[in-house]
């Protein structure tokens, strides 16, 4: 499904753009999405980078690990994205910095034996053991 999404960072200082297919929209709970983001898990949506485009200022980003890049607003702090070295040919995005993170729903736990203990949703959405690099992509 094609998307045409907008959103940002809390201070509106660094905005972007998502205009193509989202490849999955997935709930991260390993540890260190969890320290990144300062919360019990993150909602990450994947789209191919010819889809994606910032649209007014720019992340500062750091390695959280030596293959990940995470970027963030260098004024607020706002956790906004996620690159793997080894996948260049997908970006991830906070979900929750979208305009209307309505439009979205997520369909997958990655993760998930990385969970807090108290985090025990009812969605009945799939629990993967790893990431989708390891288990493929939903089917749309």
């Amino acid at each position: 499904m094609s998307m045409n999404l907008e959103g940002g960072c809390l201070c509106g200082r660094v905005r972007f753009e998502i205009s193509g297919p989202l490849r999955v929209v997935t709930h991260c709970h390993c540890s260190t999405c969890r320290k990144a983001a300062g919360a019990a898990f993150v909602t990450w949506l994947t789209v191919r980078p010819e889809h994606f485009r910032w649209t007014a200022g720019k992340p500062a980003s750091f390695r959280s690990s030596p293959s990940v890049r995470r970027g963030f607003c260098p004024t607020c702090g706002t956790s906004l994205s996620y690159q793997r070295d080894g996948l260049r040919d997908e970006i991830d995005v906070t979900a929750a910095t979208l305009d209307d993170p309505e439009a979205v729903r997520p369909q997958d736990h990655i993760w998930w034996p990385s969970r807090l203990s108290w985090v025990v949703p009812g969605d009945g959405l799939p629990r993967l053991d790893a990431d989708h690099s390891a288990h493929g992509y939903p089917k749309a």
